[in-house]
C-alpha cells in the first residue's frame, strides 16, 4: 500500500468503473433470468439486457480509455 489517499479524481474514476461493470451483470443476469424462464430472443427482458450490458460496456469502455 501507498498509504496516501486516493484524490477525488481517482475515486470518481473508481466508481464509474465499478457502476458500469455493475450494470453489465444487471444486464446478463436479465438475459439469463429471461431465457432461463421460457423468454425468446425477442423478449423484452433480453432487449433490455443486452441494452444494458451494452450501455455498461460503453462507459466502461470510455472510463479506460480516457
Amino acid at each position: 500500500m501507498s498509504g496516501r489517499a486516493p484524490s477525488p479524481q481517482e475515486g470518481y474514476q473508481l466508481a464509474v468503473r465499478i457502476f458500469a461493470v455493475t450494470i453489465i451483470g444487471v444486464g446478463v443476469a436479465m438475459v439469463i433470468v429471461t431465457l432461463a424462464r421460457g423468454g425468446g430472443p425477442l423478449a423484452v427482458g433480453v432487449l433490455f439486457g443486452l441494452i444494458f450490458m451494452a450501455l455498461g460496456a460503453g462507459r466502461l469502455y470510455i472510463s479506460l480509455r480516457g
